[in-house]
């Protein structure tokens, strides 16, 4: 397995498939890189490079009982990126990997990133404020807590079937689906996965999508469950200088995984563009 070791000690699982422009995927919540294996097959195919890794504390990345926090997973893919050598990158992130990515791009700027994408992501931020009425009241969070800690294997096991808009009329549970996630999620470190829950529901992301100068394309589903478009990409769209919105209508938030030709084509056309 392909690692580096970040300057804290901690060990950084990652793929680099294929030659070309680096196409770079940050993962959603509680998964791996490994939920990308549609996008980086598809893209790897066309003559990109492609690069994912697993967040510290998730899949096969090492789980350290401190630094779990947004600011150091994006000094964590920086770093990554900079060992690497990247240029003219795409970064792709998807849920908290959208967080990710616009954080990696807040703190350290643009001089290795082309263009980004931020699929079903949470910036600018999923918590219900004052000044952010739409979003999640900290209740949601508090259980997702309370549900990780207490029986996370049941309740990732629960969560893929509104994940996936599985719960919707005439959709198809897809059983192989659901248990790739669950496998992934039960990769990670309870203690990281649990950390994680603050840095996708609590964190403010405005300033770093002010900063992300480069063309962006926010796609998301309107009828996303886990991260409802009214107080995402809908208002992130107005924040990021250079980013247009594509909604796929009635689809929710695993449409990487269930649409992933749509949206491969889609990715691919915005690389190119």
């Amino acid at each position: 397995m392909s690692t580096i070791t970040t300057r804290d000690g901690t060990r950084i699982f990652y793929k680099d498939w294929g030659t070309g422009q680096p196409v770079v995927f940050s993962h959603g919540w509680p998964l791996s890189a490994d939920a990308w294996d549609p996008q980086m097959l598809f893209l790897g195919q066309q003559g990109y490079r492609v690069i994912a890794h697993d967040r510290r504390g998730h899949g096969r990345s090492d789980q350290p009982w401190d630094g779990n926090h947004m600011d150091q997973y994006a000094d964590d893919l920086a770093e990554l990126m900079d060992k690497l050598d990247l240029r003219d990158a795409v970064m792709v992130g998807h849920s908290t990997g959208g967080g990710e990515v616009a954080r990696t791009i807040g703190r350290h700027g643009t001089a290795r990133v082309a263009k980004a994408v931020l699929v079903g992501a949470v910036p600018p931020i999923m918590l219900k404020t004052e000044a952010n009425p739409g979003g999640l009241p900290m209740e949601v969070f508090d259980g997702i807590r309370k549900n990780t800690a207490g029986n996370r294997a049941q309740f990732f096991k629960d969560l893929t079937i509104p994940f996936y808009g599985f719960n919707r009329d005439g959709a198809t549970v897809q059983e192989g689906v659901c248990l790739s996630f669950w496998m992934q999620g039960m990769m990670g470190g309870i203690k990281g996965l649990y950390d994680c829950i603050a840095q996708f529901s609590e964190q403010d992301y405005t300033e770093d999508l002010k900063k992300m100068t480069i063309p962006t394309l926010f796609i998301h589903g309107d009828d996303d469950q886990i991260v409802p478009i009214d107080a995402a990409a809908r208002r992130a769209v107005e924040i990021a200088p250079n980013a247009t919105l594509k909604v796929y209508a009635g689809s929710g938030h695993g449409l990487t995984t269930v649409e992933a030709d749509r949206f491969n084509a889609d990715l691919l056309a915005f690389i190119k563009g």
